[in-house]
């Protein structure tokens, strides 16, 4: 393919992160400095505003306010969780999507988020590919739930994993100063994969994390979970336990469904919306044990919290999204930006280019083999994968004692 001339479009997608802009802020300025992009746009709402004309011109933000993305959580261009149905039933987005491409005259396309998100661009890119569009797709991975295939890990984990760990390191020592001992439930972001609930082993690691900790890759049993946090009781007088939002009994039943009807609600995608497990279980748990019990929700928290970000992971999706611009100006397309671990003792990450099908709509779980035989901890493989991913501090700047977030003007595109 030959180098392309055009403007380019950015967009975010699903559940936000501490670190999806600094993803957004590595595209956009390496967008000013190419000679082969003419403006950089922003879509508001993800795809939702691509197909309402609703797109915001990048160009004439302040330099200095862009460079803040860096260290401001959620998504700054707004979000999205839209489903694009199958072309080939109905194609009433895609020929607006591409009225749109056609009218600003963009021929890049980069579109930040996890599963379902890199599902939009493959579809996207197969539909301009259809119709004789010369374009360039690239997904930019982001999700604290750390699912992407075909990516050792994911921008936007490493933070969260921080956050979920520097918290157990805290509620440990706050649950433990009694001389009344007590069980604490926190529950965790993750839906079928128990990534981000593993990473609270981080704090043991510690010395002051998790008794016990229960990921969706393990079917969960409300008996043995009872057993487990009585033994761990009458040995220590207190537990602490950490538990996936989404794990399942043996049939694939969501165990929060046992306490609410808040999973019967979908997203767009299909999706049983999470929480009420902590609460749940906390309840179950305290007819059968005679014990202070209480649950906890981290809930947004957990992917908003910028003051607690990995500095590695900051610069890693920063790493994301310039590599995505310079893959796509190079001519590649349908493609994600993934990372690639190398071996070794040092911990040495680079970006590769992997197809958009591989990683569409394909889930990557925790290796059972990393999660104990009992089925209520980690080992010490994931340990090893996932503390280089939490190292270094955010450098956000404060102003009044606060924290100081970008603030854009999102001027409204002209064509």
């Amino acid at each position: 393919m030959t180098k392309l001339k055009g403007a380019c479009l950015i967009g975010q997608s699903g559940g936000p992160t501490s670190v999806i802009n600094s993803s957004v802020l590595g595209c956009v300025e390496a967008a000013l400095e190419s000679e082969y992009i003419t403006k950089v746009y922003g879509a508001a709402h993800g795809i939702k505003g691509v197909l309402n004309d609703e797109l915001y011109d990048l160009t004439l933000e302040d330099p200095e306010e862009l460079k803040l993305l860096k260290y401001t959580p959620s998504a700054a261009l707004g979000s999205c969780r839209y489903k694009l149905t199958d072309p080939d039933s109905d194609d009433t987005d895609y020929k607006r999507f591409l009225e749109i491409l056609k009218k600003y005259d963009i021929r890049y396309f980069f579109y930040i988020g996890g599963n379902d998100s890199m599902d939009t661009c493959n579809k996207i890119s197969k539909f301009l590919s259809d119709n004789d569009y010369e374009y360039r797709v690239i997904g930019i991975p982001k999700t604290i739930d750390n699912d992407l295939a075909e990516t050792d890990h994911c921008p936007g984990y490493g933070s969260a994993a921080k956050y979920v760990a520097t918290t157990f390191m805290e509620v440990y020592r706050d649950a433990t100063v009694y001389d009344r001992g007590s069980i604490t439930v926190l529950e965790v972001m993750g839906r079928n994969a128990g990534w981000l609930t593993a990473a609270s082993a981080l704090a043991k690691y510690n010395g002051t994390g998790p008794d016990l900790i229960y990921l969706p890759e393990v079917p969960f049993d409300l008996d043995k979970f009872v057993a487990d946090v009585e033994k761990v009781y009458k040995e220590k007088g207190y537990v602490i336990v950490a538990v996936s939002e989404g794990v399942r009994d043996n049939e694939g039943k969501y165990i929060s469904s046992y306490f609410t009807d808040m999973a019967k609600k979908k997203d767009a995608f299909g999706h049983a919306q999470m929480g009420g497990l902590a609460a749940g279980l906390a309840d179950y748990a305290n007819q059968k044990l005679n014990a202070k019990i209480r649950g906890i929700e981290l809930s947004l928290l957990q992917r908003c919290a910028a003051h607690l970000a990995s500095k590695t992971d900051i610069e890693e999706a920063y790493m994301a999204g310039k590599a995505a611009l310079e893959a796509a100006v190079e001519g590649q397309t349908a493609k994600m930006v993934a990372f690639k671990r190398e071996e070794g003792t040092e911990y040495i990450c680079k970006t590769v280019m992997v197809d958009l099908s591989d990683v569409a709509n394909v889930e990557k779980t925790v290796p059972r083999e990393w999660i104990n035989e009992e089925g209520n901890d980690v080992l010490q493989p994931f340990i090893d994968y996932a503390l280089p991913l939490v190292q270094g501090e955010t450098e956000l700047k404060y102003e009044n004692g606060l924290p100081r977030f970008a603030r854009l003007k999102k001027i409204k595109a002209k064509a």
